[in-house]
């Protein structure tokens, strides 16, 4: 697409005050954020010898781009991912408008400073969406503008109250995969409202970038209906085309390879390669004679990406709901003395570069933090102008949503024999029939597996979102479904293809809504416990941002058995104990699982405000929650659960069978091998009847709380509760544990009171099967757990 002509001069001349003003902060953005970097390595103490960095050549191309956004262009219900080596940018912007600390700013990646990529969690500068592992922000950006128009259907938000979701992206952050898969996922789902700026500065961290790569951008857009703005030249290099001569100009920089410009921009010998390549055309001499050799290079580095004036014009222009590709011609470095130098995405100013720009930009040495040290303008001039930015004017952008009461039963009825994915859609149905206040609220989403992970019931009940009405045609004909696919506004479940990355980044978007929109929802999405894997960057990204969940991962393990290994998880278990903002639970019965999910709708809602202090450092703040289910049928117990037994279930582990005083073994089983451990407990007891079995809901919830008690330095009569279950064991007794996973993730309770422990699990590679063939070669089976109790209490 040919970028906007010159902007019209009516509307040049309407606000040349505005863009003064706006171009003397950006002079002082920059100057802050390479100060900012400059300080944290040269000046600052380093007390452990390692580089800091900072990225002053990648902040510098952006400058531009978002001094224009935040200074004029966005408005309070705007929300931005600015990419991440813009950090620093982000930062001194904040830090003018007065949302920022200079203690902060001083120290920039260091701790409790200003964080070295933008985060809602770490920094206290009202980030809308954490950016750092490349391409998550962006694309999230999509999903949350989906979210938008999720709650904006239901009436939850006026029109007037939605926000444009916009990403500021490097041109190399394109070559992340999720992407693209997002693109794909928000034009099946016509996102709308979203703004996509593309730091078109032709250099990666390892090179420059290949030549006509806008080009491909622009058509992948194209292809999915957005609209593609190239912004190339500014108005200086515009008004040059219009001049004898200038065409030819035009003419050579359209085709100057990628590599020649980035290393004319840095050596400045712009004059003699023009002519040698053109062949010395008298009318190009004479235009490029008006300029000296220092007005020439600021003529030839005049891209649109650094125009104030052609920016501001072109945002405010952009007042439709479309999609948005804006490809704006940057320099990495510009203005800086690594400008162009392909190996300037880590370079640093020296010490004397850096004080040769100090000099350059009129501040005076002591004065480098002075919000309006160096700038035309006087105090009352910045603060008048700063106090005017309709992004300012909000006191708060991060909302507040009232919490949801959760229903008092959540416990449907079930069979004897079934399985916890089995019970999770009985759970789910229930609710649907049910109705309620949080019930309207839930939003499932599943990556193409809805119906196999037992979503089924929830969607023919509760419907699939769309904005516009769609008929489920198979419901007219005679082919024959339990499943009713009806799409509508009133849906409440949000479809996705198979990208995992897209199903994380979908529920990061739904679980900041409280805090994006002001309307809280309870997202549940689905996946197979093994392809976790695959979008666990994204899982990571959604947990760092304290965005609330609840994952269901099913079916999972050998369990699974004919499906073969890929399909048969080993490690998951593990992730969610590491997984920093997860809970992690693995139920082997229903009404386990019932139990479990009337604490996550609660857990999910929490925000550290009137709880009850808890061992677990999480307990009062919440997060989000992950179920491991399965697909086994298994004999369910005849029980009603006591309050007390909730409480042990939610804690991560009760005694299924008690042992007796002294006991000097315990069986410890986790999930779908319940039958299993309980079948070699049976056996074991008739040699050893003081031993006991120990259903452990949730290893992470046991080993949070142990963690918490001795960081808290719990005395023995606080001990927290996996000490409290092993408390009747002897001292010397043995702990035989046993999962349908990786058997690190028990192995640790050997730690808790210095008990023998043996640990079975599953280390390697699944293959089909039957569920008794794989136990029994993987070594999970009763007989294996028998001989295990036999060799430790031999």
């Amino acid at each position: 697409m040919k970028q906007p002509s010159m902007i019209s001069e009516s509307a040049a001349e309407s606000q040349p005050e505005k863009i003064r003003v706006l171009r003397e902060i950006e002079r002082k953005v920059l100057w802050l954020s390479s100060w900012m970097i400059h300080n944290a390595n040269h000046l600052r103490e380093n007390r452990d010898g390692l580089k800091v960095g900072g990225h002053q050549a990648s902040s510098s191309s952006v400058a531009t781009i978002l001094t224009a956004l935040y200074l004029d262009v966005l408005q309070p219900e705007d929300r931005v991912a600015v990419k991440p080596h813009a950090s620093p940018v982000f930062h001194a912007l904040q830090y003018l408008l007065g949302n920022q600390t200079r203690d902060r700013l001083e120290k920039f990646r260091g701790f409790q400073g200003a964080q070295s990529y933008p985060s809602r969690t770490k920094d206290d500068d009202d980030v809308d969406f954490s950016t750092g592992s490349m391409g998550l922000g962006v694309a999230h950006t999509a999903f949350s503008s989906l979210v938008q128009d999720y709650v904006r259907s239901k009436g939850w938000i006026q029109q007037s109250q939605q926000g444009r979701m916009i990403a500021l992206v490097g041109d190399a952050e394109l070559d992340e995969g999720n992407v693209f898969e997002a693109l794909y996922e928000g034009w099946k789902h016509g996102v709308k409202n979203t703004w996509w700026i593309v730091d078109y500065n032709r250099q990666s961290l390892d090179a420059v970038v290949t030549d006509r790569l806008f080009g491909q951008i622009e058509s992948l857009f194209r292809m999915m209906d957005w609209e593609v703005l190239v912004l190339k030249y500014g108005l200086r290099l515009q008004a040059a085309f219009e001049r004898p001569g200038g065409a030819e100009l035009e003419q050579w920089l359209d085709h100057c390879p990628n590599s020649l410009y980035s290393q004319l921009v840095y050596s400045g010998k712009w004059r003699d390669q023009i002519l040698s390549d053109l062949g010395r055309p008298l009318q190009v001499i004479s235009l490029l004679d008006e300029y000296d050799e220092r007005t020439l290079h600021q003529l030839m580095t005049s891209l649109a990406g650094h125009d104030m004036e052609l920016l501001c014009d072109t945002f405010h222009r952009l007042n439709d709901d479309v999609p948005k590709c804006i490809i704006a011609y940057t320099i990495k470095g510009h203005n800086l003395p690594m400008a162009g130098h392909k190996d300037n995405h880590a370079g640093l100013m020296s010490t004397r570069q850096m004080e040769e720009y100090r000099k350059e930009t009129g501040i005076t040495a002591g004065d480098e933090w002075d919000r309006s040290a160096g700038l035309q303008l006087s105090e009352n001039e910045l603060d008048s102008f700063l106090q005017s930015v309709p992004f300012n004017q909000s006191k708060s952008r991060r909302h507040v949503a009232s919490r949801l009461p959760v229903p008092e039963d959540v416990s449907p009825r079930f069979d004897t024999v079934t399985s916890t994915q089995k019970g999770f859609g009985r759970i789910l149905n229930s609710l649907a029939r049910a109705g309620g206040p949080l019930v309207d609220r839930i939003v499932t989403t599943s990556p193409d597996v809805s119906v196999s992970t037992n979503l089924g019931g929830w969607i023919s009940r509760r419907g699939v979102f769309s904005r516009n009405p769609l008929d489920d045609h198979s419901a007219h004909t005679d082919t024959s479904s339990m499943l009713k696919w009806k799409l509508s506004p009133d849906g409440q479940h949000l479809e996705l293809g198979i990208a995992e990355n897209n199903l994380f980044l979908m529920l990061s978007a739904l679980g900041l809504s409280h805090e994006l929109f002001g309307e809280r929802l309870i997202p549940i999405g689905t996946i197979y416990d093994p392809f976790i894997n695959r979008g666990l960057d994204a899982l990571n990204y959604a947990c760092y941002q304290d965005a609330r969940f609840i994952l269901v991962a099913t079916p999972s393990g050998i369990s699974l058995a004919a499906e073969g290994g890929l399909h048969q998880s080993l490690g998951t278990p593990l992730i969610g104990m590491a997984q920093d903002g997860l809970a992690a639970f693995e139920p082997a019965f229903v009404d386990e699982l019932s139990v479990i999910l009337r604490w996550a709708f609660d857990y999910i809602q929490r925000d550290g405000t009137g709880a009850q202090s808890s061992t677990w450092l999480r307990d009062a703040e919440g997060g989000s929650v992950c179920l491991r289910l399965s697909t086994r049928p298994m004999q369910q117990p005849e029980r009603t659960l006591s309050e007390i037994q909730e409480r042990a279930i939610v804690d991560g582990g009760y005694w299924l069978r008690p042992p007796k005083t002294g006991a000097k073994l315990a069986i410890v089983y986790t999930g779908a091998v319940a039958s299993e451990a309980l079948r070699a407990y049976e056996r074991c007891i008739a040699d050893i009847p003081d031993a006991g079995l120990l259903a452990v809901t949730s290893a992470d919830r046991l080993n949070a709380g142990w963690q918490a008690s001795h960081r808290a330095g719990a005395t023995d009569t606080e001990s927290c509760w996996i000490e409290a279950l092993l408390e009747p064991l002897a001292e010397n007794a043995s702990l035989v544990t046993v999962i349908d996973g990786h058997p690190a993730t028990l192995s640790w309770l050997g730690g808790v009171c210095g008990h023998r422990v043996e640990s079975l699990g599953v280390e390697h590679f699944g293959q089909s099967g039957n569920v008794p063939d794989l136990y029994r070669h993987y070594g999970l089976d009763a007989d294996s757990i028998v001989r295990c109790c036999q060799r430790v209490c031999g």
